[in-house]
C-alpha cells in the first residue's frame, strides 16, 4: 500500500510542477530568424507585404512591384510597340497606365525596327502588344483588357506611388553616326589623288636646240 500512495504522490508533484512550467514557443520570422517566446505566435497577423524583383532590376516587370502583381508581370510581362505620329499607340499606353499594368515600350522608327517586329510574328501594324505570349495587333480596348483580365491583373491599378515606368528604347540599337572628321577630309583627300594622278612634266633635252639660240652657238 506504501508504493502505491508514494506514485500517487510523485504523480501529483509532476502535475503540480507542469501546470507552473511556461510553454516556449518557436518562432521562424519571414527572415527565416528563429527566435523563441513565451507568448504564441499571432496567427492571424497578416504577412508583410513583399516586392517582387530585385531592387534597381532592369525588368519592367519585377522592380518594386507588390508581391501578388509582381508574380503577374513577371509570368506574363507586357511589352507594347509604338510608332511616331501614332494615335492608337497613345491611346493603348493611356490605357495600360491607367489600369496600372507595367509594361516596358519598344519603338519602331527605322526599316530595321520594322523588320525585326515582323520577326515577332506582327502584321506591321501599331500598336503591338505581347502580354505573355499572346500577340495583339492594332488596339481594341476591350481585346486588350479581356487579355489582361485572364492574365490575371488587376482591374485598377496596385502600382506604388514612386513606381517609375521604364523609358522606351528603340527595338533594335540605332546605327552610329558616321564621323564628321571624315567627311571633312574627304574633299582633300580626293585632291591629293586627283594631283597624283595628273602626269609628270618631262625634264627639258639639254641637246635641243634652244629657241633663243637655233643656231646652237656656245661660248
Amino acid at each position: 500500500m506504501l508504493p502505491k500512495v508514494l506514485s500517487l504522490s510523485l504523480m501529483l508533484a509532476l502535475l503540480s510542477m507542469g501546470a507552473h512550467a511556461q510553454t516556449v514557443y518557436r518562432i521562424v520570422g519571414p527572415d527565416g530568424k528563429v527566435t523563441f517566446s513565451d507568448r504564441a505566435p499571432d496567427t492571424a497577423a497578416k504577412p508583410a507585404q513583399t516586392t517582387a524583383g530585385t531592387p534597381g532590376g532592369s525588368s519592367a516587370a519585377g522592380a518594386g512591384l507588390p508581391f501578388e502583381l509582381g508574380k503577374v508581370a513577371a509570368r506574363f510581362p507586357v511589352t507594347l510597340y509604338t510608332g511616331q505620329n501614332c494615335a492608337p499607340c497613345d491611346t493603348a499606353r493611356r490605357m495600360l497606365e491607367a489600369r496600372g499594368v507595367p509594361f516596358s515600350e519598344r519603338t519602331i522608327n527605322t526599316s530595321e525596327d520594322l523588320q525585326a517586329l515582323t520577326k515577332l510574328g506582327s502584321d506591321s501594324s501599331l500598336p503591338f502588344a505581347t502580354i505573355g505570349g499572346q500577340q495583339l495587333s492594332g488596339f481594341s480596348d476591350s481585346e486588350w483588357n479581356s487579355y489582361l483580365d485572364a492574365a490575371g491583373y488587376p482591374k485598377t491599378s496596385q502600382l506604388p506611388s514612386n513606381y517609375r515606368r521604364p523609358a522606351a528604347t528603340p527595338l533594335t540599337p540605332p546605327k552610329p553616326a558616321p564621323a564628321a572628321a571624315a567627311a571633312d577630309t574627304a574633299p582633300a583627300a580626293t585632291e591629293t589623288v586627283r594631283r597624283l594622278a595628273r602626269p609628270p612634266v618631262a625634264a627639258p633635252d639639254p641637246n635641243a636646240p634652244n629657241p633663243n639660240n637655233p643656231a646652237g652657238i656656245k661660248f
